[in-house]
């Protein structure tokens, strides 16, 4: 368990929040609306950790340069595209039927800022969807509301459990954290 110094999760985010907790970490939540933006011609990996910074630099003002401020981005990938949050919930069936039966990327980017230095990494996951049907799309998106979600979707959600069928790297990454990798960076601060 980490007891360290106070630790600033710059994130609204339930799934991040729950993954700290999970890990015994206390923290307090501090937020400021960011914009999501990066250059048209980054490479795609270095996104995720471009927006975390982003909004690490926006919750510093807030907080005392003594603070670790948690920052995370994640982006789901098909094809070398970046998948976003669905618009409405055509969008969401659309992008669930682009993810059925493939697999796909997603790019955690963290960035930890403690007096004036930064550790940023990012964690990359491949999962595999098994064909999914329309009407399996349609009942996740109809009760579970994925739109505030990359990919249009929560891998520990309904569909998570019945429409995975591999994943290849850190499971809690899809979630939104590596907390593994978070709590290692903690340690060493």
């Amino acid at each position: 368990m980490y007891t360290g110094k106070r630790v600033i999760l710059a994130s609204q985010s339930p799934r991040r929040k729950q993954l700290l907790e999970q890990a015994g970490i206390l923290f307090e939540v501090k937020v400021v609306d960011t914009a999501e933006t990066f250059p048209a011609d980054m490479h795609i990996p270095d996104i995720p950790i471009h927006i975390a910074r982003q909004k690490s630099a926006a919750v510093a003002a807030l907080c005392s340069n003594e603070d670790i401020i948690i920052t995370a981005d994640t982006v789901v990938v098909l094809d070398d595209t970046i998948i976003g949050k669905p618009k409405d919930r055509d969008d969401a069936i659309k992008i669930l039927s682009a993810l059925s039966g493939r697999t796909h990327r997603v790019i955690t980017g963290v960035v930890i800022t403690h007096n004036g230095e930064e550790l940023s990494f990012s964690k990359e996951t491949e999962v595999h969807f098994k064909p999914l049907t329309n009407a399996q799309i349609t009942y996740y998106i109809d009760e579970y509301k994925p739109y505030d979600k990359a990919g249009a979707y929560a891998i520990q959600e309904w569909i998570g459990a019945v429409g995975i069928e591999s994943i290849n790297g850190c499971f809690y990454n899809v979630m939104g954290l590596p907390i593994s990798n978070v709590v290692e960076a903690l340690e060493k601060i």
